[in-house]
C-alpha cells in the first residue's frame, strides 16, 4: 500500500539532510585493498561444553531486538519520475506458463526453538547428516527428521561470548563440513566458526574471529559463499576496508593459525546508500577450477547514475602466496528486461498485511543466496530480487529470478533465462531463495501475502525441460501465519539449499502467531499415481474458541490417479484420533475442503492446542505428506457487552495514531451495539517525552460521553489499575458529529506489544442497564468497539533528536533540482521522505551528516510531475514537514 501522510495540525519545521555516497572505485580492476592473519581459536564441541558447563545456551531477547531496531540503513538514491514503467513482460509470460503437479511436502519444523529477534534473520543448511540452523540472535543444530541433535546455542558459545546478531549457516558438501558465522562490532569484522568434523555435535570447531578479520566500518548485511579456493563474504558497508573479502578457505578447513584474508572494493558498482551483492555459492561437492570467484548485483534504472536496467558482475582472481597479484576486475554489464524495482521511493515500509503496519519488500537485494552448480556441458547460477509488478498506483511485490551459464569454468557469463514469477491470488511474492538440483530443475521458497491473507511460506519450481522463463510448478504450502507483524521489519531473507539427495530444505519466518521460523522440504519431482495428504488445516486459527469447534482442512491430491472414499483424522494434543472418510472424488491435482464431523473442545482461555490432521490412503505412495501440525491458541475471551445503538449513540468516528475509524451508524437493537474491530492497529510508544497522545473521536447522539480503556496485561479485562486511559463519566459531547478532542498518555513502563484498546460511548440519560466505566456492563442507549495497539518503545532504538539550535535552508536550483541543508548539534542519522499530494512516498533515504557540519542533501526531481510536494525530514516521532514545487 502506498503511504498516505496524515496532515496533523500544529508547529511546522523545516529541516534538511544528508545522503553519504558509497566510495566511488573507477571501474577497472582493482588490487587487494587490505590484507592480513585470521585469529585463530580452537573451541569445543558443543557437546563437551555442555559436559563442562561451558555451554552458552540460547538468550533470552533483549527488549531493544525484540521489537526490532528502525532500518536506518542509507538506500539507494531514487530520482521520483525516472526508470522503467508500464507492464513487466516477464510477468505477462508468467500468467499465461503451463503450470504442472509438482510432488508435496515431505516435511516441515519450526527451526526456532527459543525467542526470536525483529526480525528473525532465518537461515539454514542441510547436509549429509544434520541441518543446522540459524535466526536472530541463537543457532541449533537438528537431525534430519526435525528433532534437535542438540539444544539451541548462543552464538557467544562459539565465538567469545559475543552474541551480536545476523548469523549464517552454511554447509561446505565437498569437505563435510558445517559452518556458522557472525558479524561483530568489537571491532568491527566477522567471526565464522567451521567444524572440526562432519559431526558438529561431538566435533570441535575452527574459529576465525573479527579481530583478526577486521573491516574498517561496521559490516551490515553481511553474506557468505563458498568457492573452491575461498570464502567469500559481501556486506552492505560504507568507508571500509572493502565491499568483498576473500577467506583462505583450505587453511581454515584444518584449522591453519596462518591461514589470510583479502579485502576489495567494487569497481563502476552504483550505489548510494544499501547494497546487497552477493558472490556466487557452490550449492554441492563439485567445485569449480580454482579463481573467477563471481559477484552480481543488479542495477536499477530508477537510482541516480544508472541509465538502463542491468546486472552486474565482477570476476575475482586470488593469489594466497603472494596477495599483490590477486585482481578484482571491472564490472561488465549485462542488460536484461525492464522491471521496476522501487517501492514507496525506498522505503522500507512497504506491502500491506491484513493488519499491523505494511512490512519490508527487501528491496535493492540480490536475495540469500546465488547458488552456482557444474553440469556436463555447462555451469549454471540462479538467483533472483523482488520487483513490482503493478504499473500503476499499487503495489504487487512479484520476483525476478534468473539462471545465468557459462560453457566452462572462467568463460563468460550469459543469461540463460530470466523470469518475473507472481504469486497466485493477486498475493504477494517475495524473500524468496532459488538453488538447483543435480537434474537441472529449480526450486524456489518465498513468503506471500495480501491484505486479506496473512504471511505465508510457500515454494514453486520448474522442470529442466519445461519452456523457459516460467515457474511451472503449481504453488506448495509450507505454512500460513496465524498472526501478523507489529513491526515493518520482516525476514531480512530466507534461505534455501539443496540435499544430495536432490531435496529442497527452504527456511522462512512466519507469524505462529509469534514470530518465528519454519523449514519447509520439497522436492522438483513428477507426482506418483497414489499420493494424497492434508495440504493444510483451515479453521481454527485461534481467537476466542469454544467447546465445539469444527476442524476444518484442505485435502490435495499429489498423485496422478482419482482418489474416493479417502480416510482422515485428527487429534488434539496427541490425544485420541477422530477418523472420518472423505468421499471425494478427488482427481490428480486436486484441493477440496472437508470439516469434520466430530467437533473439538478447545475452550480453554489462553491454551495452546496441538491439532495434527492426516490422511490415510491404503497404498499411499508418499507417506511423508500425509500429514499437518498447527498450534492455535484460544485467545482470551473478551466480555461483549450489548446496547442499543439504533438511535447511533456512542463512538462513530475513532481517530489515534494511525486509527482513522468510522463505526457503522445505526448498528442495531438491544441485543448488538458490541463490534470487534481488533483488527484495526496503531503503534502506540511509551518513550518519555513522546507518550502522550491526542486523538479525535465523534459521537452520534448530543450529550453522549466517551471512555477508554486499554489492557495493558492481556488478562482479558479492563479492570486494573491504569487501564481506564480516558474517563469521559460527566464530560459530554455536543453537538453530534462534532470533533471532541482527547488526550491520553501511555505509562512508561506499559508492557510492549500488542494489547486490546476498548472504546466505550453512552448516553447518561439512560443509566439503568449498567455504567460506562465499567467496561463489561450492557448499556441501554451506546456501544463497545475494540481495536488494537501496539505499545513500542522509540527510546530503545532512537537517540534523542530534537530541533533546538538548528538551522534550516532550501535552495531550489535550475531544472527542478533542490538542495535541502540543516545546520545542528545532532550527529546521528536521520531519514527524508518525499511525498506527492496523493500521499504517496516518491522517494526515501536515510541520510549522515557530512564533514562539513551540515545534512545536506541533492534531491533531483526533474523527472517528476509538476505539482507540489511535502519534504518530511526526522527520526522517531520527531519530524519536520517543508514544501517544494515542482515547475
Amino acid at each position: 500500500m502506498r503511504k498516505k501522510l496524515l496532515l496533523l495540525f500544529g508547529m511546522l519545521f523545516f529541516l534538511g539532510v544528508y545522503v553519504t555516497s558509497a566510495q566511488e572505485i573507477p571501474n577497472e580492476p582493482q588490487s587487494a585493498a587490505d590484507s592480513g592473519t585470521l585469529e585463530y581459536r580452537f573451541v569445543p564441541s558443543i557437546a563437551e561444553q555442555i559436559r563442562t558447563g561451558t555451554f552458552i545456551p540460547a538468550q533470552a531477547i533483549p527488549e531493544d531486538k525484540l521489537i526490532g531496531q528502525p532500518r536506518m540503513r542509507h538506500t539507494n538514491k531514487v530520482v521520483p519520475g525516472k526508470g522503467s514503467r508500464g507492464p513487466d513482460v516477464l510477468a505477462e509470460l508468467q500468467k499465461n506458463a503451463p503450470q504442472r503437479q509438482m510432488r508435496g511436502l515431505s516435511n516441515s519444523f519450526v527451526s526456532t526453538s527459543t525467542g526470536v529477534a525483529t526480525p528473525s534473520d532465518p537461515t539454514g543448511a542441510v547436509g549429509a547428516d544434520f541441518y543446522i540452523a540459524a535466526w536472530n540472535i541463537s543457532f541449533q543444530i537438528y537431525n534430519k527428521d526435525g528433532t534437535p541433535a542438540a539444544p539451541a546455542a548462543a552464538p557467544g558459545t562459539l565465538f567469545g561470548g559475543e552474541n551480536i546478531g545476523d548469523q549464517i549457516a552454511l554447509y561446505d558438501a565437498a569437505i563435510d563440513r558445517y559452518i556458522i558465522t557472525q558479524f561483530s562490532s568489537s571491532p568491527n569484522g566477522f567471526h565464522i566458526a567451521i567444524s572440526q568434523t562432519n559431526d558438529p555435535v561431538n566435533g570441535g570447531w575452527h574459529v576465525y574471529l573479527s579481530s583478526g578479520f577486521t573491516t574498517g566500518a561496521f559490516p551490515d548485511y553481511t553474506k557468505f559463499s563458498i568457492w573452491s579456493d575461498g570464502y567469500y563474504v559481501t556486506s552492505n558497508i560504507t568507508g571500509g576496508n572493502g565491499q568483498v573479502w576473500a577467506l583462505e578457505r583450505d587453511k581454515m578447513i584444518t584449522g591453519d593459525p596462518t591461514a589470510s584474508y583479502q579485502a576489495f572494493f567494487l569497481p563502476g558498482i552504483s550505489t548510494s546508500g544499501f547494497y546487497s551483492p552477493q558472490a556466487f555459492n557452490v550449492s554441492d561437492g563439485n567445485l569449480p577450477a580454482a579463481g573467477d570467484a563471481t559477484i552480481v548485483y543488479m542495477q536499477d534504472d530508477a537510482w541516480a547514475g544508472v541509465a538502463n536496467d542491468h546486472l552486474k558482475l565482477w570476476n575475482l582472481d586470488i593469489d594466497w602466496v603472494t596477495p599483490a597479484n590477486s585482481t578484482m576486475s571491472a564490472a561488465t554489464e549485462i542488460p536484461v528486461t525492464p522491471f521496476i524495482g522501487v517501492f514507496d521511493g525506498g522505503d522500507f515500509s512497504n506491502l500491506q498485511q491484513p493488519s499491523g503496519p505494511d512490512i519490508d519488500a527487501i528491496q535493492a537485494t540480490i536475495m540469500n543466496q546465488a547458488q552456482f552448480r557444474k553440469f556436463g556441458t555447462h555451469n549454471s547460477v540462479v538467483f533472483n530480487f523482488v520487483v513490482d509488478t503493478d504499473p500503476g498506483a499499487g503495489e504487487l511485490a512479484a520476483v525476478r529470478w534468473y539462471e545465468m551459464r557459462q560453457t566452462a569454468d572462467g568463460q563468460p557469463w550469459t543469461i540463460y533465462q530470466e523470469g518475473t514469477y507472481n504469486a497466485p491470488d493477486g498475493r504477494h511474492a517475495w524473500n524468496a531463495s532459488m538453488a538447483m538440483d543435480s537434474n537441472g530443475n529449480i526450486g524456489m521458497g518465498y513468503s506471500s501475502m495480501s491484505n486479506t491473507e496473512s504471511v505465508s511460506s510457500r515454494f514453486t519450481g520448474r522442470f529442466a525441460t519445461d519452456p523457459l522463463n516460467v515457474m511451472t510448478g503449481l504453488e506448495g504450502l509450507i505454512s500460513l501465519s496465524t498472526g501478523n507483524s507489529g513491526s515493518l521489519r520482516y525476514a531480512d531473507y530466507s534461505h534455501l539449499t539443496v540435499d544430495s539427495d536432490d531435496t529442497f530444505w527452504f527456511v522462512n519466518e512466519v507469524f505462529t502467531p509469534t514470530r518465528s521460523n519454519i523449514v519447509g522440504v520439497f522436492t522438483v519431482d513428477p507426482p506418483l499415481p497414489d499420493d494424497v495428504g492434508v495440504s493444510s488445516i483451515d479453521a481454527p486459527t485461534g481467537g476466542v474458541l469454544t467447546s465445539t469447534e469444527q476442524i476444518t482442512v484442505s485435502i490435495r491430491n499429489f498423485g496422478t490417479n482419482p482418489q474416493s472414499n479417502i480416510p482422515v483424522s485428527y487429534t488434539i494434543d496427541a490425544g485420541t484420533p477422530v477418523n472420518e472418510v472423505f468421499a471425494g472424488p478427488l482427481n490428480g491435482g486436486e484441493t477440496a475442503s472437508y470439516t469434520f464431523t466430530q467437533t473439538a473442545d478447545l475452550s480453554i482461555d489462553n491454551q495452546t492446542y496441538t491439532i495434527t490432521a492426516s490422511t490415510n490412503l491404503a497404498g499411499d505412495g508418499n507417506t511423508s505428506n500425509d500429514s499437518v501440525t498447527v498450534n492455535v491458541t484460544n485467545a482470551l475471551s473478551y466480555c461483549e457487552p450489548s446496547s442499543n445503538c439504533s438511535f447511533n449513540d456512542g463512538v462513530t468516528l475513532f481517530q489515534l495514531g494511525t486509527i482513522d475509524h468510522v463505526s457503522p451508524t445505526n448498528c442495531g437493537a438491544d441485543t448488538d451495539g458490541y463490534i470487534d474491530s481488533r483488527g484495526v492497529m496503531t503503534d502506540l510508544d511509551r518513550a518519555t517525552g513522546f507518550n502522550v497522545y491526542t486523538g479525535n473521536l465523534q459521537v452520534g447522539w448530543g450529550g453522549d460521553e466517551a471512555s477508554i480503556f486499554i489492557d495493558y496485561n492481556d488478562d482479558g479485562d479492563f479492570e486494573d489499575a491504569g487501564e481506564l486511559v480516558l474517563d469521559g463519566v460527566g464530560s459530554p459531547i455536543s453537538p453530534a458529529n462534532s470533533d471532541y478532542a482527547f488526550s491520553i498518555t501511555i505509562p512508561t513502563d506499559a508492557n510492549l506489544g500488542m494489547h486490546v484498546m476498548r472504546v466505550r460511548g453512552w448516553d447518561p440519560a439512560f443509566p439503568a442497564a449498567g455504567s460506562l466505566n465499567n467496561p463489561c456492563d450492557n448499556l441501554t442507549y451506546g456501544r463497545t468497539e475494540d481495536f488494537t495497539v501496539n505499545i513500542i518503545d522509540t527510546s530503545l532504538s532512537t537517540a534523542d533528536f530534537t530541533l533546538d539550535g538548528s538551522e534550516f535552508e532550501i535552495i531550489t536550483k535550475p531544472n527542478n533540482q533542490f538542495e535541502i541543508q540543516l545546520t545542528t548539534p545532532y550527529t546521528d542519522k536521520l531519514s527524508v521522505s518525499v511525498y506527492n499530494m496523493l500521499g504517496q512516498t516518491v522517494a526515501f533515504n536515510n541520510i549522515s551528516k557530512g564533514n562539513d557540519g551540515k545534512y545536506s542533501y541533492e534531491l533531483d526531481m526533474s523527472y517528476a510531475a509538476t505539482g507540489v510536494y511535502l519534504v518530511k525530514l526526522g527520526r522517531g516521532r520527531v519530524h519536520a514537514v517543508g514544501r517544494i514545487l515542482v515547475k
